[in-house]
C-alpha cells in the first residue's frame, strides 16, 4: 500500500501583529484527502493561520508547505495548487453567476472551449443552471456561497481553504455547502476548515485541532477529543479546554 502524503505541513509557525503574539510555534500536519478543522475562540488566530498558508501574509517565524511548495520561497506554486473561500463571499454582484465563472476561467488562462465546459458543469453541479443569466446580486445566501465556491474550483485546486464559509447561512443552505465539502473530499481534494459551528466540524473533520492562546491545545478526530474531555459533543470539548465552562 502506498503511504497516505500531506498535503499541509506546518513547523513552528509563529506570527505576531505589534506587540501582540497571534501564533506561538504552530504544529499541524493534514494528510491529503481528509478535512482539518481549525477551532478556536474568536481572535485565536485560526484567520491568521489561514491567511499564512495561503500565502496572504508572511509568518515571523517556522516554516510551511502546501501541496508540496513552500509557502515562503514558492508562493505562486503554493497559489496553483489551492483555492480559498473566506467568510464574506468574492463574487461580483453586478456580473451574472456565469459571468462570475468566465471571470476566474480567465483569470486562471483556460483555454476558450476548456472554459465553457468547465463553467457549465460547475454551474450544474451546484444548482445554479437556472440562474446562471441572472446578476448574483439577486442571489439568496446559499446561492451566493455555492457560486463562490464554485469560483474557487474553477482552476481545480487539490487543496481548499475554507474559512468559515457558513457563516451567516440558514441549516438548509449549511448542509447543502456540507454535501459539495463530502463530494470534494470523494473527489481527492484536501479541506482545511475554520468554522464557528462546531457541529460542522463534528460532521466533516477528520482531523480537529482546538487552537487557544495561539497553540495548539488539542488534537485529534472529534472522537478522540469528546474522549478526552469527557464530554458527548465538541460543544463540550470547546468549552472545557479553552477554560470557558469556568466563565
Amino acid at each position: 500500500m502506498t503511504p497516505r502524503t500531506n498535503a499541509i505541513e506546518v513547523t513552528g509557525i509563529a506570527r505576531s501583529y505589534g506587540d501582540q503574539p497571534v501564533l506561538l510555534g504552530l504544529d499541524l500536519t493534514v494528510p491529503t484527502g481528509t478535512v482539518y478543522a481549525l477551532l478556536g475562540p474568536n481572535g485565536a488566530g485560526k484567520t491568521t493561520m489561514v491567511r499564512i498558508l495561503s500565502t496572504l501574509i508572511a509568518a515571523d517565524a517556522g516554516t510551511a508547505r502546501v501541496a508540496g511548495h513552500d509557502v515562503a520561497h514558492d508562493a505562486d506554486g503554493v497559489r496553483r495548487s489551492i483555492g480559498v473561500t473566506g467568510q464574506f463571499s468574492a463574487i461580483d454582484e453586478l456580473l451574472t453567476g456565469r459571468e462570475n465563472l468566465r471571470l476566474m476561467a480567465d483569470l486562471a488562462h483556460l483555454p476558450k472551449p476548456e472554459a465553457r465546459a468547465r463553467v457549465d458543469d460547475l454551474l450544474s453541479r451546484f444548482d445554479l443552471t437556472d440562474a446562471a443569466a441572472r446578476r448574483a446580486a439577486t442571489y439568496s445566501g446559499g446561492m451566493k456561497r455555492r457560486l463562490d465556491l464554485a469560483m474557487t474550483l474553477v482552476g481545480r485546486p487539490r487543496v481548499i481553504f475554507l474559512d468559515e464559509p457558513t457563516t451567516g447561512l440558514d441549516p438548509r443552505s449549511r448542509r447543502e455547502l456540507w454535501s459539495i465539502v463530502r463530494e470534494l473530499l470523494a473527489d481527492g481534494v484536501t479541506i482545511f476548515l475554520t468554522t464557528q459551528y462546531l457541529e460542522e466540524a463534528d460532521q466533516l473533520a477528520d482531523t480537529v485541532g482546538l487552537l487557544d492562546g495561539g497553540r495548539l491545545v488539542a488534537e485529534g478526530t472529534p472522537a478522540e477529543l469528546k474522549a478526552q474531555a469527557g464530554g458527548e459533543t465538541l460543544d463540550d470539548v470547546f468549552l472545557k479546554l479553552t477554560g470557558l465552562e469556568t466563565l
